[in-house]
């Protein structure tokens, strides 16, 4: 992985202890970072990943929290305003899928999907923004996917979800730019974690013929995009979608 120094920021990850999430925070950790991974309840998971952070275990932060829901980001932030006098990056990763087609596609499966990838991203920007106004810098990344340019059967809410996260993350790039704040976001294709690893051997077998390097990536590849919008070196990239999807 190239070399990046984060020495003395501060960064939240959201879904920062499993699949994606885990391996930009850890990535961000090794690169001198201070971070706040928040997770959505499977305590176990992020106590397993903090068991990994080894010597940057002083840097790491677990921090419980549902990014749809407004009242309970409001108390994260807070309870980060005691410990942090500065937010540098954020790292909208949080993200469910429930895959159905429309016709038998329940609602509360919509509702849910588009409140975690979508909703939450709106929420915890929100308040970060608010934050990194305080000190003219920041960098919003979303991870967001192909299906939302491309669109997968079986998975309109998860592809509308994240078709807006790149709309919404355009818009707040406009907003915030004189600020010297970038939003960015980093589109992974399919990536060999732990959410695509409920789908049937043919299913996987199809999603990958589908690839032109016919391959998954590695979620330490979509890390590595992640820091260097993060870095400020890619102080004049925002507004863009940084695909990272072998061709796909």
């Amino acid at each position: 992985m190239i070399s990046y120094d984060f020495t003395g920021q501060t960064a939240v990850v959201t879904g920062g202890t499993r699949g994606i999430g885990a391996a930009i925070s850890m990535a961000l950790l090794k690169a001198g970072a201070n971070v706040v991974a928040v997770y959505g309840g499977n305590r176990e998971a992020a106590e397993a990943f903090a068991a990994q952070s080894g010597d940057a275990a002083d840097r790491l932060q677990l921090a419980c929290c549902d990014v749809a829901d407004y009242a309970q980001a409001e108390a994260f932030f807070a309870n980060f305003d005691q410990g942090h006098d500065r937010l540098d990056i954020l790292v909208n990763s949080a993200g469910i899928r429930q895959d159905g087609v429309v016709a038998m596609l329940p609602e509360d499966a919509w509702r849910k999907v588009i409140d975690v990838n979508l909703t939450g991203t709106y929420v915890m920007s929100k308040l970060a923004v608010q934050r990194m106004l305080r000190n003219r810098y920041g960098r919003i990344i979303g991870i967001t996917s192909p299906s939302g340019r491309i669109g997968f059967e079986g998975q309109a809410n998860y592809a509308a979800s994240k078709a807006g996260q790149v709309a919404f993350i355009k818009s707040l790039s406009k907003e915030v730019a004189k600020r010297k704040i970038t939003a960015n976001c980093v589109s992974p294709g399919f990536i060999d974690t732990d959410f695509i690893a409920a789908l049937s051997p043919e299913q996987l077998a199809a999603y990958k013929a589908m690839v032109p390097q016919k391959r998954f990536g590695r979620a330490e590849e979509i890390a590595n995009a992640v820091l260097f919008l993060a870095s400020e070196e890619s102080e004049y990239i925002t507004g863009t979608v940084l695909e990272v999807a072998g061709g796909l």
